[in-house]
């Protein structure tokens, strides 16, 4: 095979089929499906979730992960949060001409990897190669199948007063790490993204009988615009306590140069949930049993359940409304 993707690799004929069978199928071990246009899947009875996500991050390879990893991390955690279990993804790779097998060899076996550590099958994909120039590189698009769990659902219409909000972990750090991975700004860390799939600490959590009220990664737009969009969407006001959020150093110095805010930083490998305070504490214990859930931190509580806005409370007891993330702060970070 060549070295570098030609638009040959994308005309249906033998290029293409050794590019599916040497990089895709020998990656993924579906050679039966690979045989049909389509997979025939077994779930149990019973709902399924569906997702979808496209994945253009640049780089395409940076401290702590790879655009394989953060698509598979990026669709498993987003059915997981909304309270199903993920069993099988799909990935669709548009390539531009002239990317190196080699990167793109890396990439899905990264994507692979992550499949198998999270739990999940890939069953299904495809590739289209475009003219060099049309993308940066590649860009995947997944799909994500899962089963709702038997009797366990995330309900935000009971979220009441008095709830705590929790964070499994510091925030910020992907959306910082891609950005010193770009060397555009001079900034240089060692912090890597923390990019990982949630699901089996989210399992943990579900199958202890907790409470979970609600779920929600923290991606584009950062925890202070995820919480926007609950507070506003189911009618609650949460307070958050500025002293209580979990963010590195390097994440706080890096702000503090580039101007700057960790609540509205990207993450790739942290959830936020809504448990009864009642909870607290046995939500925390299960999350710090897992490296993902390490440093996490009850950040603030649902206040009323009237109005749909969110409150930082800073260390000298003032007050200030937080809103959705306004114009781009980083392009590019998922």
């Amino acid at each position: 095979m060549d070295r570098k993707i030609t638009l040959a690799h994308g005309d249906g004929g033998e290029l293409a089929h050794k590019l599916i069978q040497q990089i895709f199928v020998s990656a993924f071990g579906n050679t039966r499906e690979s045989h049909f246009d389509a997979s025939f899947l077994s779930l149990d009875s019973g709902q399924i979730a569906v997702t979808t996500d496209s994945f253009v991050v640049k780089p395409l390879f940076f401290p702590g992960g790879d655009i394989g990893k953060i698509a598979v991390s990026g669709t498993v955690n987003d059915l997981a949060v909304a309270g199903a279990v993920p069993l099988y993804l799909t990935a669709g790779f548009i390539i531009e001409e002239g990317f190196l097998l080699a990167d793109l060899r890396q990439i899905v076996q990264s994507l692979a990897d992550e499949a198998r550590a999270a739990g999940v099958r890939v069953v299904a994909g495809d590739t289209k190669v475009v003219e060099k120039g049309s993308v940066d590189g590649v860009y995947i698009n997944t799909a994500g199948i899962g089963i709702a769990r038997s009797g366990k659902t995330v309900d935000p219409k009971t979220i009441e007063s008095g709830d705590v909000v929790i964070t499994s972990g510091t925030i910020g750090d992907h959306g910082i790490a891609i950005l010193a991975a770009r060397g555009e700004l001079g900034l240089v860390t060692d912090l890597k993204s923390d990019c990982a799939p949630l699901n089996r600490m989210i399992d943990a959590v579900m199958d202890a009988a907790i409470a979970v009220k609600m779920m929600r990664d923290p991606t584009r737009g950062g925890v202070a615009t995820t919480l926007v969009e609950i507070a506003e969407d189911f009618k609650v006001t949460i307070q958050l306590q500025e002293q209580a959020l979990p963010i590195r150093r390097e994440v706080v110095g890096a702000c503090d140069i580039l101007g700057f805010d960790p609540l509205y930083l990207a993450n790739e490998g942290k959830v936020l949930m809504i448990v009864p305070k009642a909870e607290e504490e046995r939500t925390l214990a299960i999350l710090r049993r897992f490296p993902e859930g390490a440093n996490a931190a009850t950040i603030g509580e649902v206040t009323d359940t009237e109005n749909g806005k969110l409150l930082l409370e800073t260390p000298l007891g003032s007050r200030r409304r937080l809103h959705r993330l306004s114009g781009m702060m980083l392009p590019r970070i998922c």
